[in-house]
């Protein structure tokens, strides 16, 4: 395929800061690659110039095509294709003894990071229920991100739990440096520091090459922004290629305002707009610019599609179960009726609960599926714990559940003393639960759990007699009330509390077990005489490979389902977006932020966006009347981009919508 004009002209531009609007679809590699091509045809010396992107897999491609049009030569022969982390590390390496640090630093993995923050944790004395090092570490990323160090990160602190965190932060930091080490986000952060703390290390730097290309400048974060612009300026050969209208990683700390200010950083820079669409249809193509242009901080482009093709069409479903009935039993007829893989039809959805009712509805229509960008429902630690009680009062003599089960949420069983509990059952050749319920009392193997025979309030005990009082109830009637009656009795939310503290997360998670719920009431509704056991049977995973652990290739014969945050760079024959729903998508953190910051929903619409234009034939948006919430249906309302990638935005129930009011039904 030949080179349409603009991307003709975006290969000839060779000097100067360029930046490259490149529209979803519209071959944003290939000039990339063939403006590389063409500098080393003009006289530039391949390895004057670097090409940095943000992953291993774009960095390797791009090296590929390279090849393709300049053939292979030795390495020390070619351009320097790079993500920014592995350029950091080449640049640290040379310099990074200026820093205090050995040239041989260590980089630290997320177990090394763990066992750090653990010990960091130990010694400013923090117990776990206040701050856990997957918490600590969370922060100290998101701070990271922004380019901030302990000192900017405990200014800006303003919770009890962020002035812990910034406190760990110093220690953190300390003790990595002491270990002569940096964890993967400080690989920008210690270049940043060493440009600004060196000059003569930036000039030796941005000395290597003439010409600097920036792939998805859109998803740089402040140090990745600081770091090429250092680089760059002595010469001012920068191309950067990105679309603002997909920047949806703000919040891992990327900013939109760098791509949408480039003029701003480089005022003689040349923008070239690549509009042209080479993956969808028209009419896919105009709902998408018409969702699109409601955001008004945004370089104005309208991409063209020469394809022509069928408008898009949204279903509204009874509810969630029915959406995933529809979607599934659509994808059936299509291959029937097509002969298509199952491979061309993707599932897009915005939250990570929602992927179940699809899962379960796949799984009975002996449809194989890849869940990719999430976990799976059923492998998550909150559905596995709930699987794993109820699994336990179906059969007690299941050693993994039980095990899994007995100190969750903690109830004063410790390690040692389950040690020592499994220990003798194996010794006896007993399960875990005869072990305990058997008809002498374990006073002398565990004497600190049985005080006596008397003694029925002991951890040990409580727990036994919790599970058998559980057994009977739900053994007798397996109903919704008794299942959110067990999950309070084992006072599961005290585990969502002690492992999560943002009300956001704990809400997600809670959110995860009330999908349990929803599976359940699917179940017992369609079932003359639901049972505990046929209720595990149907969920459990039949082993014939449908389930996917999120970790399958593109390439298999599946239905894909995945996050519209995964999806991007993707594209695929048929895509189904479901849950477009005001709270769903845009979320409803978004719309709880949306009054004070307006980037929330911008960034909500630009991941619809995403979404959109993943479609190439085919594209169809869902969204239920009403769905499961903790075994009660609840009305929901349409989203408001529904309104606006139709043009419908005049109607009056678009503004409903916005105001969170159920519309009117016809």
């Amino acid at each position: 395929m030949s080179l349409n004009p603009a991307q003709k002209a975006a290969v000839e531009t060779l000097t100067g800061p360029l930046l490259v609007l490149a529209g979803a679809g519209t071959g944003k590699t290939r000039v990339v690659t063939h403006r590389i091509a063409r500098l080393i045809q003009t006289g530039t010396v391949p390895q004057r110039i670097l090409a940095v992107t943000f992953t291993n897999k774009a960095a390797k491609e791009m090296q590929t095509r390279i090849a393709e049009l300049i053939g292979q030569r030795p390495k020390k022969s070619r351009p320097e294709a790079s993500t920014f982390h592995s350029l950091c590390v080449r640049i640290l390496r040379r310099h990074i003894a200026k820093l205090g640090f050995p040239p041989q630093f260590a980089i630290y993995d997320r177990g090394d990071q763990e066992s750090l923050a653990r010990q960091v944790l130990k010694e400013i004395k923090v117990s776990d229920a206040a701050l856990k090092p997957a918490e600590l570490l969370a922060r100290i990323s998101t701070w990271k991100n922004a380019g901030l160090l302990p000192d900017a990160a405990a200014a800006g602190v303003w919770s009890a739990k962020d002035h812990l965190a910034s406190l760990a932060y110093f220690r953190y930091q300390n003790a990595l440096r002491t270990a002569g080490a940096a964890d993967f986000d400080d690989l920008l952060l210690l270049t940043e520091e060493l440009f600004q703390k060196f000059p003569d290390a930036l000039k030796e730097e941005s000395q290597r090459f003439d010409h600097l290309l920036i792939d998805e400048y859109q998803d740089t974060n402040m140090s990745q922004y600081r770091i090429v612009k250092g680089l760059a300026l002595p010469h001012r050969n920068i191309c950067v290629v990105g679309d603002d209208d997909q920047a949806i990683y703000g919040w891992r700390g990327a900013d939109v305002r760098h791509i949408l200010n480039f003029q701003k950083d480089w005022h003689e820079a040349k923008v070239i707009r690549l509009e042209e669409n080479y993956r969808s249809t028209q009419p896919i193509i105009g709902w998408a610019n018409r969702l699109i242009v409601f955001n008004q901080h945004r370089h104005g482009k309208k991409l063209t599609s020469p394809v022509p093709g069928d408008p898009p069409s949204i279903l509204q479903c009874r509810d969630g179960e029915a959406e995933a009935k529809i979607i599934v039993a659509k994808i059936k007829d299509r291959v029937a009726a097509t002969g298509q893989p199952f491979r061309n039809f993707a599932v897009l959805f915005r939250t990570n609960d929602q992927p179940r009712a699809f899962e379960m509805e796949l799984r009975r229509a002996g449809i194989p599926y890849t869940l990719i960008g999430s976990q799976s429902f059923f492998d998550r630690k909150e559905v596995r714990d709930i699987l794993a009680y109820l699994k336990v009062l179906n059969r007690p003599k299941d050693d993994s559940s039980l095990l899994r089960i007995i100190n969750t949420p903690p109830r004063g069983i410790g390690q040692n003393t389950v040690q020592k509990l499994t220990e003798n059952a194996v010794a006896e050749k007993q399960s875990v639960w005869d072990f305990l319920t058997r008809e002498q009392p374990a006073e002398n193997v565990l004497p600190d759990m049985f005080n006596s025979r008397e003694s029925l309030h002991t951890p040990m005990q409580s727990f036994r007699l919790l599970m058998e009082e559980q057994q009977k109830i739900l053994h007798h009637d397996f109903s919704i009330q008794n299942l959110k009656n067990m999950i309070g009795e084992i006072q599961y939310e005290k585990e969502i509390n002690r492992l999560y503290t943002q009300e956001d997360e704990r809400r997600e998670r809670w959110e995860i077990i009330g999908e349990v719920v929803n599976a359940a009431a699917e179940y017992i509704n369609e079932t003359e005489k639901p049972t505990l056991r046929e209720f595990l049977d149907q969920t459990a995973l039949d082993g014939s490979g449908f389930a996917s652990d999120g970790k399958r290739e593109l390439s298999q014969n599946a239905v894909v389902l995945m996050t519209l945050h995964a999806a991007k760079g993707l594209e695929f024959p048929e895509v189904f977006m479901v849950g477009m729903e005001e709270g769903t998508l845009p979320h409803h953190r978004s719309i709880k932020e949306e009054a004070e910051k307006d980037s929330a929903i911008d960034e909500e619409r630009r991941l619809c966006y995403v979404g959109v234009t993943r479609a190439k034939r085919r594209l169809t948006l869902t969204l239920a009347l009403q769905r499961l919430k903790w075994g009660k249906m609840r009305p929901t309302v349409p989203s408001r981009f529904l309104y606006e990638l139709t043009g419908q935005t005049t109607n009056p129930n678009y503004y409903r919508a916005i105001a969170g009011e159920p519309p009117k039904r016809d």
